[in-house]
């Protein structure tokens, strides 16, 4: 009998993760709980999905604020310091900052801000307002005591937080001087000082070329941050600071260690077949993925997450190629094609419109959404039907 329910996600609530636990025994108690109270069973194909924050804070990948300083002194030296795009968060990037000013205090922190939307296309400066004073932000860099004489305004109505002020306040609480300069150019910062950090997420590799073949003396970026251990402290061989979040004033949480994450995946597959005889998936999903903060959306998945979806429109065939069938002789033409669908449907029509991404990046944006970064309290998430058709 065909089933009458596609994808569910259900959020899998959880003990509250601390270091050192076991987040492979606590994840499979976890759901076989779920699965007994609620009254459903595990399938093949199921995707249990474990947000990186717990997996985190159970490796212990912490990191203070003079941990961060101190790389910053390692790497960089003289009386200035350029930052290159970072991102308007108060979670994700102010302790960051505060690590990087402390690296250089009585010295000058010069930052570079995208304008008119942030990172998250949340508008932080309308164009109406730069259309009346004949602004482009292709072309034209504001500094901060211009920005405050045309506009007198925050910077960033969405959150209600300046960031102008807020930045600025961070980097001269630890004794450093600030200069903000809105542009969408990096090379605006070559006018400043010649070592930058670039602050950027998915553009960092694009950003750090641009800057080399233009005169910088010293490049690094996030990334290249925090990628050995400090005195003890945790570290991110492969991605540094970058999907870092605030834990405490003076503490924060790196993204998953790589190799570890990988056998956590592999370890949860391999327990749950051995429980239920199910063959399911597993990943490691940013909690931030449907924004693109984290560098990934899963730094960890099983095999058979791999790949794209090779679908076929259906509203496709039965607007055009079926629009004459209806009833059980157009749901059969319909199953009928998706049977004999080719194994690669790319730039073939009938999957026109079936946004071809990644199938880590569609789980992981769907789990961020189920499972929220408030007080639901579900870290794990799981998506059955996923990879169920029409047909199933």
């Amino acid at each position: 009998m065909q089933r009458k329910i596609g994808t569910i996600a259900r959020g899998i609530k959880c003990p509250i993760i601390r270091e050192g636990d076991n987040v492979v025994d606590i994840s499979i108690e976890n759901i076989l709980q779920a699965c007994n109270t609620e009254k459903f069973t595990l399938r093949d194909k199921d995707v249990i999905c474990i947000t990186e924050s717990i997996v985190a804070r159970a490796q212990g990948n912490y990191i203070t604020v003079d941990n961060i300083s101190e790389d910053i002194r390692n790497k960089f030296d003289g009386d200035s310091l350029g930052l290159v795009f970072p991102i308007t968060s108060r979670n994700r990037f102010s302790l960051i900052l505060k690590g990087i000013a402390r690296a250089f205090k009585n010295k000058k922190i010069i930052i570079i801000l995208k304008y008119p939307c942030d990172d998250f296309e949340n508008e932080i400066i309308s164009i109406d307002e730069l259309d009346k004073h004949n602004i482009n932000p292709l072309t034209d860099n504001i500094e901060l005591k211009d920005f405050r004489k045309l506009f007198g305004q925050k910077f960033h109505e969405h959150t209600g937080i300046d960031y102008l002020e807020y930045y600025s306040k961070i980097i001269e609480e630890e004794g450093a001087k600030s200069e903000i300069i809105l542009s969408n150019e990096p090379k605006t910062i070559l006018k400043y000082t010649k070592q930058i950090l670039v602050c950027d997420i998915h553009s960092r590799f694009r950003t750090k070329r641009i800057l080399k073949a233009n005169g910088a003396q010293k490049v690094f970026a996030l990334d290249d941050i925090l990628t050995v251990s400090i005195k003890g402290s945790g570290y991110n061989d492969k991605f540094g600071l970058l999907g870092s979040n605030r834990a405490s004033e003076e503490k924060l949480k790196l993204f998953p260690r790589y190799k570890e994450s990988n056998e956590i995946v592999s370890e949860i597959q391999k327990k749950i077949y051995e429980k239920t005889g199910k063959n399911v998936e597993v990943m490691i999903y940013g909690d931030a993925a449907w924004d693109l903060v984290d560098p990934v959306v899963s730094p960890a998945y099983t095999e058979g997450l791999k790949g794209k979806p090779n679908e076929i429109k259906i509203k496709y065939l039965a607007d055009g190629r079926f629009s004459n069938f209806k009833g059980k002789e157009l749901d059969d033409k319909i199953a009928m094609s998706i049977k004999e669908k080719k194994d690669n449907l790319k730039g073939n029509i009938i999957s026109e419109g079936t946004c071809p991404r990644n199938y880590i990046d569609l789980i992981g944006s769907l789990s961020d959404l189920v499972s929220g970064s408030g007080d639901k309290g579900t870290p794990i998430v799981l998506v059955q039907g996923f990879f169920d058709s029409y047909i199933d």
